[in-house]
């Protein structure tokens, strides 16, 4: 396993197992951080969202690379979303062709919907359904024009995936959720494997607030890394991808530092068993 592994997607994609998250980066950052990801550290996963307001930004520093001749479109996996206010069919149509020209890109890698929510309903409304559903069939046709070579979902639960398994006629390929040791969903960890979707976590450093704790802090020493590297490298042990994101080049070095070990079974499940209900971020289960 390298920084350039890759798992292959239900459609016969190959996506890199690790790569950089660019959410809450400012766009004047965008181009020291992308460079030193990509250029000099080797990563070729991208992740952004049309509701993280710098696909111009990252469009802007890949036109530079490309040009630069550092690396080819088809080395990076591109990873895009559409926001809560971009659901429903057109809406969905019109929010990735607007990213792909931010992006300044023919087509992205994966295209995810963001949140099974949308803007302007209560988390309780039927409504969230019956969008979803319009804004997969979006999803399909972007998948048959060739906008998007692999669609998926983010912040799915068991029965959002249920829902749209039932009504789909391409399955999603990744369910893009938080997870980590304090929010081990082993449950829909599980139902993703055994329906073939990928399982890709955020959030894996839980935003630095576990970070302290005497375990992490006691299991990391234990193998002489970092306590982000026990973090990160516990995900890819279990075929999850993982996108960390920082601005600091340091740990963007760090970060991607994660091949020259491995975790013994029993820190392993130590890890498992940390708990469940730290979460740092949305919570998605209540969206009917």
């Amino acid at each position: 396993m390298n920084i350039k592994s890759k798992i292959k997607l239900n459609n016969g994609i190959d996506m890199p197992l690790f790569g950089i998250g660019t959410y809450q980066i400012k766009s004047v950052d965008m181009e020291r951080v992308l460079r030193n990801a990509i250029i000099e550290n080797g990563y070729i996963l991208i992740d952004t969202a049309s509701s993280y307001k710098q696909e111009e930004a990252i469009g802007d520093c890949l036109k530079k690379i490309f040009e630069e001749g550092k690396i080819k479109r088809e080395d990076l996996f591109i990873t895009t979303k559409s926001s809560t206010s971009e659901h429903g069919y057109d809406k969905a149509i019109e929010a990735c062709n607007n990213s792909l020209k931010r992006l300044q890109l023919d087509y992205v890698d994966l295209y995810l919907i963001h949140w099974p929510g949308q803007a302007g309903n209560q988390p309780s409304s039927p409504k969230n359904s019956e969008v979803r559903a319009q804004t997969w069939k979006a999803f399909e046709q972007l998948y048959k024009d060739k906008k998007c070579r692999s669609i998926g979902v983010s912040n799915y639960t068991i029965n959002h995936l249920t829902e749209l398994l039932s009504q789909c006629t391409i399955k999603p390929t990744v369910n893009q959720v938080e997870f980590h040791p304090f929010l081990y969903q082993k449950d829909l960890f599980e139902f993703c494997k055994n329906n073939n979707i990928v399982l890709e976590a955020y959030s894996s450093l839980t935003r630095g607030e576990k970070l302290n704790d005497d375990l992490i802090v006691e299991y990391a020493k234990s193998l002489s890394k970092t306590r982000a590297q026990l973090m990160l490298r516990w995900a890819l042990q279990k075929g999850i991808i993982v996108i960390p994101k920082s601005t600091n080049s340091e740990r963007i070095k760090e970060n991607c530092l994660l091949y020259d070990f491995e975790i013994p079974n029993g820190i392993m499940e130590k890890l498992d068993s940390m708990g469940n209900e730290k979460r740092i971020c949305w919570d998605p289960t209540v969206v009917l």
